[in-house]
């Protein structure tokens, strides 16, 4: 728990960059994007190969979770400023995202319609940021603490990763009661992802591995991995591999459709927390 408390409350003391994998990696189709947590910075891997660029994003400090939009926009946790900022895809100037009183915001998503939702951490909720201005309401839930990652389902059923409490919650896009996943073992989950065929993927950090839950309903599973030290955001490519931000390890780990672990080549990642690819190219 003290590792993902971090993102929330206080700095991470510097760590040694993480090594890549001698192999070539496969590279993606799509962009990825990777908040570097203790470097106060956003870096985005070019589709099909090359250096790693910086975000131009102004002022963040601890950033976190993000959303991008169909646009290419960015919207991104700046966590120890209390406030979302969003990127423009065309090159615009940045802009911070209207809110009210948000405390240590983690978690992002976004609905088909452009509604931004956003984990509100430190304030035990999720509020809505609708598309039309019309201003931040609260997304009804009960009981949560410390809500960290965020993802919709095709249906737009909002999921949680209650991380004090050990569970994922489902809150209904029909506005229905809040319902909580079923799970085993779970402790201080923070990344959620959707694969394309529905099957929803949890980082499980307090026990550094990652678990798939079947939309169908089977049984949980144990995504195949070695190594894992608070694994945090979670991403899918194109191809449909896995893309895992190893927090406490300094590194981005791919897990290929076919099988194999890899580490994505970035160096000097300290502590990486959010990733996130163009949603509408994303796919298991």
């Amino acid at each position: 728990m003290a590792a993902a408390l971090l993102l929330c409350a206080a700095p991470v003391a510097s760590a040694s960059p993480g090594t890549a994998d001698e192999r070539p990696p496969t590279q993606s189709a799509a962009p990825l994007y990777i908040s570097d947590y203790s470097d106060n910075t956003v870096l985005r891997l070019p589709p099909g190969g090359g250096a790693p660029v910086m975000v131009a994003a102004t002022g963040l400090i601890r950033p976190t979770g993000m959303a991008l939009a169909p646009s290419g926009d960015l919207y991104i946790s700046d966590t120890g400023n209390n406030r979302i900022v969003r990127v423009p895809g065309d090159g615009g100037p940045q802009t911070v995202v209207p809110t009210t009183d948000l405390s240590r915001p983690i978690g992002l998503a976004l609905n088909a319609d452009g509604d931004l939702y956003i984990a509100d951490s430190f304030n035990d909720r999720v509020v809505k940021v609708p598309a039309d201005g019309s201003g931040q309401v609260p997304v009804p839930t009960t009981g949560l603490l410390h809500p960290n990652g965020l993802a919709l389902d095709t249906a737009g059923n909002l999921f949680v990763a209650d991380f004090v409490n050990d569970r994922v919650v489902r809150v209904p896009a029909d506005g229905g009661p809040q319902t909580t996943v079923p799970t085993t073992g779970l402790s201080q989950p923070t990344g959620l992802a959707f694969g394309r065929g529905g099957d929803l993927f949890v980082s499980d950090s307090g026990n550094d591995r990652v678990v798939r839950l079947p939309a169908g309903g089977g049984p949980q599973r144990t995504v195949p991995t070695t190594g894992l030290n608070s694994p945090y955001g979670l991403a899918f490519d194109p191809a449909g591999a896995l893309y895992i931000a190893d927090f406490n390890n300094d590194r981005v780990v791919k897990l290929p459709v076919r099988g194999g672990q890899r580490t994505v080549p970035v160096a000097g990642l300290r502590t990486p927390a959010g990733l996130a690819i163009p949603s509408e190219r994303a796919g298991y």
